[in-house]
């Protein structure tokens, strides 16, 4: 989803604050007054009389059908800001809406009706019944909805196929490998068919082969259902890979957020710049960062082998090398944006590996 789409926000966190300690809300509401309203002042000062501001001032915006990830070092805050999100913990401060809604204003009895109806959730340990089968363990919540053994089972086998389970529907939890229970718990949250889906690191427990086929399982899912997701991961290649968006976390406080791309090659501190310190670059940068769209078009172009401005230097070098240049480029739209030399791509490159 590209950051100027103007589709509504289906989540939007302004001034989120979640603070660990006695009488947070108070306190904290003093600690802003004493700072002139500075945030980082108001969390120092919060620390130094021995409360945790686990989450700092929070504000973001998730768009409908994006893919969020929210990243941070073990205690940045990432897993807290998810849990009040999602109104598992009550946030000390700020507004929540979900879908233009203030979830932080809404009766319990509402909060219970949006997490069955509207929410899903999937965490790190999945918590399967182990009495009951896949299809039972995946119909549960449509059970609590009070919907018939018949309906409940017929959407129950349409998601366990949607998520690649198709022939395990009557096994049991521990006839399962950790990879297959992990996708139940993400077929269970679906059963509901959820607006928003909340997920918080779902695949670090599992090997590096499993993880990146659910990687890739879950990049499909999301291709056809388009929900508006919340993702948290430790892991930068994780996050590259899935995200629309990636929120950097250190310390309570969400400190860049930007595209997969932004966040690669213009980190704003060097904590986020240690994030990315080994990824290829090149995979990430786009031709746009070094195609030529000022000076006169060239004559005598070579044919167009499809290059395109939003496409990837690996990508693109790949494609033009064996041609002469200099080589067109294109925007999105199809319409002539500008052209590369090969040598440039290949510099870019080498300048990469040479950091």
């Amino acid at each position: 989803m590209s950051e100027g789409s103007s589709a509504p926000a289906a989540i939007k966190c302004t001034g989120v604050w979640q603070v660990f300690g006695a009488n947070p809300e108070k306190s904290l509401e003093e600690a802003l007054e004493r700072s002139g309203g500075d945030a980082r002042k108001a969390a120092d000062d919060l620390r130094s009389r021995g409360y945790i501001p686990a989450v700092q001032d929070a504000n973001f915006e998730v768009k409908e059908g994006e893919l969020f990830v929210i990243m941070g070092l073990s205690g940045s805050g990432k897993s807290t800001l998810i849990r009040a999100i999602s109104c598992l913990l009550d946030a000390s401060a700020g507004e929540i809406s979900l879908d233009g809604e203030d979830i932080l204003k809404v009766s319990k009895k509402r909060m219970i009706e949006l997490r069955r109806h509207k929410l899903g959730m999937v965490f790190q340990h999945f918590g399967l019944f182990p009495h009951m089968t896949v299809a039972e363990n995946v119909a549960f919540p449509l059970k609590m909805q009070g919907h018939d053994r018949k309906s409940r089972r017929a959407r129950a086998l349409e998601v366990i196929n949607l998520v690649g389970l198709e022939g395990r529907e009557d096994a049991f939890p521990r006839e399962l490998s950790g990879g297959q229970k992990q996708r139940v718990g993400i077929a269970r949250s679906l059963a509901v068919n959820p607006d928003i889906w909340f997920l918080d690191e779902p695949f670090s427990a599992l090997d590096p082969l499993i993880r990146r086929q659910l990687q890739d399982e879950f990049l499909n899912i999301q291709a056809t259902l388009k929900k508006s997701i919340v993702f948290i991961t430790h892991d930068i290649t994780e996050a590259l890979k899935l995200a629309d968006r990636i929120a950097i976390m250190k310390d309570g406080e969400i400190v860049q957020i930007g595209t997969p791309t932004e966040i690669v090659l213009h980190p704003v501190n060097d904590y986020v710049a240690e994030f990315s310190k080994d990824v290829a670059k090149g995979r990430h940068a786009r031709v746009a960062s070094v195609m030529d769209g000022e000076n006169p078009m060239p004559e005598n172009m070579p044919d167009d082998p499809g290059l395109r401005a939003g496409m990837t230097i690996e990508t693109a070098l790949a494609k033009c090398m064996t041609l002469y240049e200099p080589v067109p480029v294109r925007d999105d739209a199809g319409e002539l944006a500008g052209f590369v030399r090969p040598g440039a791509l290949a510099a870019a490159l080498q300048a990469e590996s040479d950091q």
